[in-house]
């Protein structure tokens, strides 16, 4: 299929929201993005919303990148996902990158010449990032790479890889092309969502790069590089999450007037219009404080990151709490193959724990709470706070 959509002034995400929107079931059930796909998205200028012109962005602020994302994770979370990682490594690269780094790869992702992954997580690495035992080895004017990397999304496919690291014991972030040699990739299939993500786990072999490579000095490769990385994922999973919630709850009410059952409309049942009701609330709340997010964003509070937290907490856990609704109200076409409100619902558990489990999230939130009343969180606890708010 040819998905014909042309840029036409600022990026549409609408227009091109529409032109695919039939497509979606089809991409998770073949788990893969097809090629014509990504160049649509290219074409449509939706890979550098929220980069400057300069670089080839159309400059965008926050507000018009949650709204992208919004759109874009209304059709698809897998979509949105590609958008994500492209979004956190250039979000890393505008902030920490040198200047040549900045004009080599920025133009690259932002027109989709290149497809870019977030290589952190490993088998004892997680939540706690801190813990990650890959090397960034120096030899001559290369760096070695070693190491393996889990649950990459789409690292079954990217480019190139933003891969944090230890070098000489201190957290570091370098750039990894994906065709260099000693980078093998292992594709996941099956999982609960975000099916065409092109999900992998990734081997890191010896992989040598250029120093240049090196994304900021040994030692802000977790709080600065990936703290920037991280923060942007967030942002833009909770407004994903707002747009999966706003299209589930569409649906639910769509199917709860329409459908009848002994010549009755669902909708007229009590506790269907309560249950639709309790999921209204929860997506209108999750848009106004990813709003609030995004506005902190554009002035530079300081608060803007711990916000963020708040804003895709209360996301995801609206997504998640929707898709059931729209499931249950759907009823047996809520659990059918091509059910969108199925398919939602498996991406949304995915969205919970991607980017900050709910658990953390809560400790993170709580200890900002208490902090301001006094409290010192446990020193082993600090690891955490960094991790969760990034610099500032």
């Amino acid at each position: 299929m040819t998905y014909a959509v042309e840029p036409v002034g600022p990026p549409d995400a609408v227009k091109f929201a529409a032109t695919v929107r039939g497509e979606a079931g089809n991409w998770d059930r073949a788990g893969t993005l097809p090629e014509p796909v990504r160049e649509a998205v290219a074409r449509a200028g939706l890979f550098g919303v929220g980069l400057p012109e300069r670089y080839g962005g159309s400059g965008g602020g926050p507000a018009e990148l949650g709204e992208v994302c919004a759109e874009i994770g209304g059709v698809c979370s897998a979509l949105r996902g590609l958008l994500t990682v492209q979004e956190m490594v250039a979000a890393a690269l505008l902030r920490w990158g040198t200047a040549a780094q900045r004009e080599q790869w920025l133009p690259q992702l932002a027109r989709g010449h290149r497809f870019a992954a977030f290589a952190a997580t490993e088998a004892g690495a997680g939540t706690d990032l801190a813990g990650v035992e890959t090397r960034i080895d120096e030899d001559g004017d290369d760096l070695v790479v070693t190491g393996r990397k889990r649950w990459i999304t789409f690292g079954g496919t990217a480019d190139v890889f933003l891969v944090l690291g230890r070098a000489a014991g201190r957290p570091a972030a370098v750039l990894v092309e994906g065709d260099l040699t000693g980078v093998r990739r292992e594709p996941v299939e099956g999982q609960l969502g975000m099916r065409a993500a092109e999900i992998a786990h990734v081997d890191f072999d010896g992989v040598r790069v250029p120093r240049d490579h090196l994304v900021g000095p040994p030692g802000t490769g977790l709080t600065h590089v990936v703290g920037t990385a991280l923060d942007h994922g967030r942002y833009t999973v909770a407004w994903g999450c707002v747009g999966m919630a706003e299209a589930g709850l569409d649906a639910a009410a769509d199917h709860a007037v329409n459908r009848l059952q002994r010549g009755v409309p669902l909708a007229e049942h009590q506790l269907v219009r309560a249950q639709l009701a309790r999921a209204a609330v929860q997506t209108r709340a999750a848009r106004e404080l990813c709003a609030r997010a995004g506005r902190l964003r554009r002035q530079g509070d300081p608060s803007a990151v711990a916000e963020t937290v708040v804003a895709k907490y209360a996301a995801a856990g609206a997504a998640t709490a929707v898709g059931s609704t729209a499931v249950q109200t759907l009823g047996a076409a809520g659990i059918a193959p091509d059910s969108l409100a199925g398919r939602f619902f498996r991406d949304a558990k995915v969205m919970e724990l991607i980017e900050g489990s709910p658990f953390v999230s809560e400790l993170h939130i709580g200890d900002r709470l208490l902090r301001r009343h006094g409290f010192c969180p446990p020193s082993g606890e600090r690891a955490r706070a960094v991790i969760q708010e990034g610099p500032q």
